[in-house]
């Protein structure tokens, strides 16, 4: 077998056996993307030289007898709105299409500090902003299992570069569902973890109270061994929270037996396609088999969870890329006639039509006179919700539903009706909004596209639910088999 389509933890095995090198894997990821990314698209960046000779010295850390992370010499691919000293990071915007930072996000730091290998820079929607990453300014990126449907968004490029073989692994961000919803798309492993759990210094903001990184791999056990890696307290981001030195990988324990699965029936209603909800309650079924007992649980807010989303997630971009005004860096209109005909052109020729649809959302809800009547009710709603799940959580270990309400769509389906692209995180915006961790784990196939199923957690009880994934993936064999890419 190919070394690109061996799991994270697989390849680290075989590093330590001297199986294979570090260098063998990156040539063989890099062989990967010559042969499909002009297919997939997934990458902005490529960092081929920089990765070879990474994994070289990896090699030579390993021949000298160095103990190294577990995921030393894995090839792990970024998504571009993380910022990478050296190395382009544009928010697939023209507004930062040149823009080199001048230093690493800390999850950045961690990944070199375990000698991983980093690819390159995932394609995405223009600053996190969309459900399809057909809102990138640079290129389409394609669903490697129908190149004719979207990876979904905003880690779009992140999904499909995992679930094409073009990295091992990946790091996205998640704001409404930008990891968990391509995951599901692209038939990939992805965790939202819990708000402040991992560092956001060096994530260009969109929603500061929302945003959350994290890891997207094809097993459960990879997606375990990169949050060990990326979570813990940081001083560079008053967020962030001391949670110890948790080893997820380590702890995994796959026995069903006595979980307490709710399962809210506002999840599985009106606007989920029927061949999702059947996969979904089937791998409910599965667990149920194993052990787990079923509960039903009503999360009676959570039809009005999507309103609230926009109004607090626009609010907080406006206020976010109000900096982007062609002064200090990124674009600037080469033509303008005082300062604000500088800040009117740059903003208008910079943004995309959904970022500045949002920005103007977002003003519009923060004004005189619409603050009480939106943002506010939205913050009230915020609470609400996370006093439902709160509640729940009293009774249950973990709540299922499905990730997204359907399979990936085709390109161009939806791009013309926001409110159409909107929906397609109705079943992920709850979760950001109640800062709760959440993962998606593919459960099936409906017409060769996979479904997702989305298992949430209590706040910081990641291993209450990696070991549920765990747990499911083990009962079902998992679905690490890479798509043919024609």
């Amino acid at each position: 077998m190919e070394l690109y389509k061996k799991s994270a933890a697989e390849l680290s095995e075989m590093l330590r056996k001297k199986e294979c090198s570090a260098f063998e894997i990156a040539e063989s990821v890099f062989s990967r993307i010559e042969k499909v990314e002009n297919k997939v698209n997934s990458y902005l960046t490529l960092c081929k030289e920089e990765a070879l000779e990474k994994a070289k010295l990896v090699d030579k850390a390993f021949s000298d007898g160095k103990e190294l992370h577990p995921l030393a010499g894995i090839p792990i691919g970024i998504k571009d709105n993380i910022s990478t000293k050296g190395i382009k990071t544009t928010c697939a915007s023209k507004m930062l299409e040149n823009y080199v930072p001048p230093f690493n996000a800390t999850v950045v730091e961690k990944i070199n500090s375990a000698d991983m290998v980093i690819t390159g820079k995932l394609n995405m929607d223009e600053f996190a902003m969309g459900s399809s990453t057909e809102n990138s300014y640079f290129k389409l990126t394609k669903n490697p299992h129908d190149l004719e449907r979207v990876p979904g968004g905003s880690s779009g490029g992140s999904a499909a570069a995992v679930a094409a073989g073009e990295a091992i692994v990946s790091l996205g961000s998640d704001t409404g569902g930008s990891i968990r919803q391509p995951s599901a798309f692209c038939g990939v492993v992805g965790l939202k973890p819990t708000y402040g759990s991992v560092s956001r210094y060096g994530l260009v903001a969109f929603a500061s109270s929302l945003d959350q990184i994290g890891p997207i791999g094809r097993t459960v056990k990879d997606v375990a061994l990169l949050q060990s890696l990326i979570c813990g307290r940081d001083k560079m981001d008053a967020t962030s929270r001391e949670i110890g030195a948790p080893d997820f990988a380590k702890e995994l324990k796959s026995n069903l037996s006595g979980l307490k699965i709710g399962m809210p029936k506002e999840y599985f209603g009106d606007g989920i396609d029927s061949a999702v909800k059947q996969s979904v309650m089937n791998a409910i079924k599965e667990m149920e088999k194993a052990g787990a007992t079923i509960k039903e649980i009503n999360l009676p807010s959570t039809p009005y969870a999507l309103n609230s989303y926009y109004i607090l997630s626009s609010a907080e971009a406006s206020s976010n890329l109000a900096r982007f005004d062609g002064v200090k860096y990124g674009y600037r209109t080469p033509e303008y006639e005082n300062l604000i005909d500088m800040y009117e052109k740059t903003r208008s020729e910079g943004f995309g039509d959904e970022v500045k649809r949002r920005i103007m959302l977002g003003t519009f809800v923060l004004s005189s006179g619409y603050y009480d009547a939106y943002y506010k009710k939205a913050k009230l709603l915020q609470k609400k919700i996370s006093e439902e799940f709160s509640l729940a959580f009293e009774n249950v270990d973990i709540i299922a539903t499905p990730t997204v309400p359907s399979t990936a769509f085709k390109i161009g389906e939806n791009i013309g009706d926001p409110i159409k692209m909107y929906t397609a995180d109705i079943c992920t915006v709850t979760i950001n909004i109640a800062g709760l961790p959440a993962i998606s784990v593919p459960c099936g196939f409906e017409n060769n596209l996979p479904v997702g199923m989305q298992l949430i957690g209590n706040k910081f009880e990641e291993q209450t639910l990696l070991n549920a994934a765990f747990g499911y993936e083990q009962l079902v064999g998992g679905f690490k088999c890479l798509p043919e890419i024609v």
